[in-house]
């Protein structure tokens, strides 16, 4: 297991990342970060260009055939990151477009450094410069901490940022001076002479409303269903059973069903149990595997485990993520890993891409909104996350006040999706503000590092970017038909799975996070948030009363804690103070 990284400028600048170098092209480095949990390959070559990458293509047979025709046959063996760079080599950006998968994808060009993102963000890279005027690139944000020509240290930007939206949601990172490259992106730092510092990013690919009234319901759900069977059998092992991770939610189930329609080995389902005292999903999950005919096996998570757990879980990611399935993500992963697969489908994206929950009040909000200022919508958009965004005066320190003076907001980064002229429809604005920053940098990213770290490849057909594209052309009102959400979704695979999980109103399990704060959390959160380590960001007066049950109405004040808990322990695994 290993993750990617490369530098432009000083050749020695790779070993500080504690990459060993693989290639070397002009003033390009490329090399490899061992023991990161990650599939790094490479180097590969084509042409003057060379690469390496964390690459695993979907459409290997449209890709060769793209090649065929442009007079450039590949092989048909070629590995997937080879296969990748001869696209970009030969066809540039429209190949890479072409291209169906996750990738992130570094070339070494001349005098620049290329970084290729795959459309949607199910891999994730970072790039930074030193002082020297070094570039370095890694999917390793660890390795771009430690690298002493750097000299970085925490960006207090980004710490509002994760506590408004719970991730953080754009190119920023909590390490100062450390960016992230955006998904459907192809950045090139530059290098050669007049260029040098100088970054250049091309989109390759972007969610475009194309509202398509001609069409009837009926012909918007067949397409769907269509696109989505091709997105499930891409996604499908080969010659091995299929691992999904089933809620008992409607897009975890569907994606079960589709698995089990289309693949020719046994399917096998896991899902998750607080304990049946609590409400769950159980019900749904076993009959939709019973339905399906899976080989159900459901986990137990307790509170305890939780407790002990949580550090480590924390430190596998890259960015934190405020969200309390975590650790049960994390032995899900496991689980399935036991079992000796390799590949894990799930259901994540259903809810940015169709029109899940969350839109409705902001939907009634642009109904009523009497406040004209180019400003009220994003800012009402970080209000709706209820997270920590209202408790920032009290929650952070004077001093951390008084630094972010004069700093951008959060609300820059979902400004851009929400404005008048990017999409007519705003329920469109909404999902593509969703699919472009929860989707991006907290559904996927967390499903990719949690899954890697155990050896596993977690796949998601319904962020599929054909799935996604035909999204964007269905009418909005068969998307939010009335109150029932994700309509069109549920329409495409209706013959598919039981009444009752078609039509039933969304739930949801119920994490007990403040069941484990005032439990088997409670000596763990108590030592971090108030012991000598704090990082001195937080008013110590509220992070008492919130650890009392004081200062916020349940049950969001344990939600609360745990954003703050989360960022406190990710900052001890990566050193920032």
């Amino acid at each position: 297991m290993a993750r990617i990284a490369a530098t432009l400028g000083d050749p020695q600048a790779l070993t500080g990342l504690g990459a060993r170098p693989v290639a070397s092209a002009g003033p390009v480095t490329l090399g490899i970060v061992d023991g990161e949990p990650g599939f790094a390959e490479g180097p590969f070559a084509a042409g003057d260009l060379r690469a390496v990458g964390e690459v695993v293509l979907h459409n290997r047979a449209e890709l060769l055939a793209a090649l065929a025709k442009a007079g450039d046959p590949a092989p048909p063996e070629t590995p997937d990151g080879a296969l990748l760079l001869r696209v970009y080599a030969r066809l540039g950006a429209a190949g890479v477009r072409a291209a169906d998968g996750m990738f992130v994808l570094v070339v070494a060009d001349g005098t620049d450094l290329v970084v290729v993102r795959d459309h949607v963000g199910a891999r994730t890279a970072f790039h930074a410069r030193s002082g020297s005027g070094t570039w370095a690139v890694s999917t390793s944000l660890r390795a771009l901490r430690h690298w002493p020509d750097l000299g970085t240290g925490l960006n207090l930007a980004a710490v509002r940022s994760f506590l408004t939206f719970a991730y953080l949601p754009g190119d920023e990172t909590l390490l100062r001076g450390v960016h992230e490259v955006l998904p459907g992106r192809i950045v090139r730092l530059r290098g050669g002479a007049g260029h040098e510092g100088t970054v250049r990013e091309e989109v390759f690919w972007e969610a475009t409303e194309a509202i398509d009234e001609t069409v009837t319901a009926d012909g918007h759900a067949a397409t769907l269903r269509a696109l989505l069977e091709r997105a499930t059998s891409l996604r499908l092992p080969q010659a091995e059973p299929a691992a999904v991770l089933l809620s008992g939610g409607v897009d975890s189930s569907l994606v079960t069903a589709l698995a089990a329609k289309l693949h020719d080995q046994e399917v096998r389902t896991y899902s998750i149990s607080f304990g049946h005292e609590l409400p769950n999903e159980l019900a749904y999950s076993g009959l939709v595997a019973a339905h399906c005919n899976t080989r159900h096996q459901i986990l137990s998570v307790s509170g305890e485990a939780v407790a002990a757990r949580l550090a480590d879980t924390v430190a596998l990611l890259d960015s934190p993520v405020g969200d309390p399935l975590t650790v049960p993500n994390l032995m899900l992963a496991e689980a399935v890993a036991d079992d000796g697969m390799r590949v894990v489908l799930n259901g994540e994206g259903g809810d940015p891409v169709f029109g899940g929950p969350k839109n409705l009040p902001m939907l009634l909000y642009e109904l009523h909104r009497d406040d004209p200022s180019p400003d009220a919508r994003p800012l009402a958009y970080l209000r709706s996350y209820r997270k920590c965004y209202g408790d920032l005066p009290a929650l952070l320190t004077a001093d951390t006040l008084r630094a972010l003076d004069g700093e951008p907001g959060p609300e820059r980064f979902v400004a851009p999706y929400l404005s008048p002229g990017t999409m007519r429809s705003h329920l469109n604005r909404l999902l593509h503000c969703n699919l472009r920053t929860k989707g991006a940098h907290h559904i996927l990213t967390k499903v990719e590092r949690l899954t890697a770290a155990r050896g596993l490849q977690g796949r998601a057909p319904l962020f599929d970017r054909q799935v996604i594209d035909h999204a964007f052309t269905v009418p909005p009102r068969l998307k939010l038909a009335g109150t029932d959400e994700k309509w069109i979704l549920k329409e495409a695979v209706r013959d598919l799975l039981p009444a009752t999980i078609i039509d039933r109103p969304k739930s949801g399990m119920r994490v007990p996070v403040q069941q484990w704060l005032s439990g088997p959390l409670k000596e763990l959160a108590d030592d971090v948030l108030l012991g000598s380590r704090t990082s001195g960001l937080f008013d110590p007066v509220t992070i008492r009363a919130w650890l009392r049950g004081e200062g916020a109405l349940l049950p969001r004040q344990g939600g609360k804690v745990w954003l703050v808990l989360t960022l406190e322990l990710w900052l001890r695994a990566y050193d920032v103070v």
